[in-house]
């Protein structure tokens, strides 16, 4: 897949394992539990989702399951993924059913997407922009083609992510529009967009949640 060599792959495959579980393994690194910020983006998200109830849903960079829960209400089958072990250790810890909710360590960039969709829907929340951080944006594009690809038509693909500010390099704004904006070019339907505006860490910031359809094919 992408553009990498198979060795650069595997190499980029184990430093984001070793990233992600390096943090996962002291609890919850970016305390979305306890964070008002968080949870009002997760609220926005879910509510963008509760007009209609899906078969199947996919979550990719699950973390530790804190938005999973609220799938689980509005799917019948959830397939959620992380990088990380110890994230998904805490996710099956959290006791949802494991005959609606599957849990499983997978790295996205490697995972079939299409193996078991095609999907109702796919949700990607505060993941991207790490993927952008450590793959090369043709493989980002790679990917985006393989979400949309997987989803069914008329099916959604949910995305979250927040601005940052200067400092913030991987949350830069004009980055985080560029992510919007590339599922928009592979062929997915703008639906509804909401920003939340919170503090976390005594610090300003937004996210942006931006909600898609997959259109139906024109007959030929």
């Amino acid at each position: 897949m992408g553009a990498t060599t198979s060795s650069q792959h595997e190499l980029l495959a184990r430093e984001s394992q070793r990233f992600f579980e390096e943090r996962w393994r002291e609890g919850d690194p970016w305390e979305v539990e306890g964070s008002e910020l968080d949870q009002a983006s997760y609220e926005s998200q879910a509510a963008l989702l509760r007009d209609r109830t899906y078969g199947k849903a996919l979550e990719l960079g699950c973390g530790s399951g804190a938005f999973t829960r609220r799938l689980a209400e509005i799917a019948d089958r959830t397939l959620a993924i992380d990088v990380a072990p110890s994230a998904i250790e805490r996710a099956r810890a959290a006791g949802l059913d494991p005959n609606a909710v599957h849990f499983t360590v997978a790295n996205i960039m490697d995972f079939d997407l299409r193996a078991e969709g095609p999907w109702d829907l796919v949700v990607m929340s505060e993941t991207i922009y790490y993927l952008g951080w450590l793959y090369p944006l043709f493989d980002v594009g790679w990917l985006a083609t393989e979400i949309f690809a997987a989803t069914r038509e008329g099916g959604r693909f949910l995305m979250a992510n927040t601005y940052g500010g200067e400092k913030d390099y991987l949350l830069r704004p004009w980055l985080i529009d560029t992510y919007r904006n590339l599922f928009i070019n592979v062929g997915y339907r703008p639906e509804a967009e909401e920003v939340v505006a919170g503090t976390k860490d005594g610090v300003d910031y937004e996210v942006l949640v931006a909600l898609f359809s997959k259109p139906a094919q024109e007959p030929v």
